[in-house]
């Protein structure tokens, strides 16, 4: 995958943060009890993010507020789409699953594309707290951060919602679909 210019113009920072702030205000259900103005001052507080929330919408993930740390302080946002990513489909689970492949290799993988586009790939929790805030991947699934004692033996995780229920599977990191992508998760 080739290196992007990771600023935006101005137009796009216009339009990312017009899309978030309809997206926050259609969904108050998932975000009960903050306000839009909160987030905002968070997110010029933090320019660099805006990167990563403009690749998260490009690729179709509809990025939204899921989450405040009163801690830390921090917000975070979270791929919301009803189906996968389509812009992060066909997607071996990470580099050495892709090396692996023989034949119709994908351009890159979940893990890599991730990085390049400044975001964490879910993990079976966050996979199932989003799930309980959003019903998604009905027909579609979502690579998930798979611990190492699982990917040293070749294996992957993946979950998507059948029957009203959330389910994770594994396949091998080095197989792919049309039909699964990943979500991403962004702390600002």
């Amino acid at each position: 995958m080739k290196t992007q210019k990771k600023e935006l113009i101005r137009e796009q920072k216009d339009k990312l943060l017009a899309t978030l702030q309809e997206r926050f205000t259609n969904n108050m259900q998932i975000h009960e009890g903050m306000l839009w103005e909160d987030v905002l001052i968070h997110l010029k507080a933090h320019p660099e993010k805006l990167f990563s929330l403009h690749e998260m919408e490009r690729t179709g993930g509809e990025p939204d507020v899921i989450a405040f740390n009163g801690k830390t302080g921090e917000y975070t946002f979270c791929d919301c789409c009803v189906e996968s990513p389509i812009g992060r489909r066909s997607l071996c689970y990470d580099q050495a699953g892709l090396a692996s492949r023989k034949t119709f290799k994908p351009e890159t993988s979940a893990i890599d594309m991730a990085e390049e586009m400044g975001i964490e790939l879910l993990d079976e929790e966050e996979y199932r707290i989003l799930q309980r805030l959003i019903r998604m991947d009905t027909k579609t699934s979502s690579w998930l951060k798979t611990p190492l004692t699982i990917r040293n033996l070749g294996g992957a995780l993946f979950g998507d919602c059948r029957y009203d229920r959330v389910f994770i599977y594994h396949n091998g990191a080095q197989s792919y679909y049309g039909s699964r992508g990943f979500r991403g998760l962004l702390t600002v």
